[in-house]
């Protein structure tokens, strides 16, 4: 679920394209909500949630998420991740959860405390937190990258370990005043977006206008002992 889902849960069976996405764009909708970024990035099944308003213990003001959860029922699956929205918590009864935290985090600030004791993992994404497992996000190239590479994501992302000659690296996804001015004098032959904010209607439009390669990039979670916790949470019919 997020603040830029759709008005109604929207399925996505196949992998949206950079082509697919701009289109979305240019059909006046938003095309790098969070369902399409896994959609496009995973190639999983999603199911595109709105939710409006957060309160400290995760609620939110209003969501069509249960109606999300009908649609993924009826498709019968092993297994339903249900992904949160900033601090907001989807609205449903679930058997696990996994509580992700970013840095700057105070661990009993508001009501966080209680996300703890009712989180079965505690991430700690860039930072260490008390009883947390440790893990950074890497950017990790959906293909191989060519020429002049130009990186675009939505925060302080490292580069520094792409195979690629890097030759700009911007966290201006979510300001697209500052995303025009560093795009205005852009010399590169490939464009590395995440799927963010202005990623589809600022960066690959502007890349595609010259004929330039845009290449999505996921965020790939690497730490000791991240994958065996989050695996340890499936039910066993879904583990293999």
């Amino acid at each position: 679920m997020g603040r830029g889902g759709p008005p109604e849960p929207e399925l996505v069976e196949e992998p949206p394209s950079v082509a697919d996405l701009v289109a979305r764009s240019r059909d006046g909708r938003h095309a790098a909500s969070d369902h399409l970024e896994v959609a496009a990035l995973t190639g999983v099944t999603t199911i595109g949630c709105r939710r409006a308003g957060g309160g400290l213990a995760g609620a939110v003001f209003v969501s069509n998420v249960e109606a999300g959860a009908r649609l993924a029922v009826a498709r019968r699956p092993d297994v339903v991740v249900f992904d949160g929205s900033g601090a907001a918590i989807p609205p449903i009864d679930v058997d696990r959860r996994v509580l992700v935290v970013g840095r700057g985090g105070e661990s009993d600030a508001y009501l966080n405390t209680y996300r703890r004791l009712i989180s079965d993992v505690i991430l700690s994404v860039g930072c260490d937190a008390e009883g947390a497992i440790r893990g950074d996000l890497r950017l990790l190239p959906l293909e191989e990258l060519t020429g002049r590479v130009a990186v675009f994501t939505a925060g302080a992302t490292d580069a520094s370990h792409l195979a690629a000659d890097v030759v700009h690296v911007s966290a201006n996804l979510a300001d697209r005043a500052a995303l025009r001015r560093e795009l205005e004098g852009l010399d590169a032959d490939t464009y590395l977006v995440e799927v963010k904010a202005a990623a589809i209607d600022v960066v690959a439009e502007h890349a595609l206008e010259r004929g330039k390669r845009v290449v999505l990039a996921a965020n790939e979670l690497v730490g000791d002992g991240v994958d065996d916790a989050i695996a340890s949470l499936a039910p066993a019919r879904a583990a293999g």
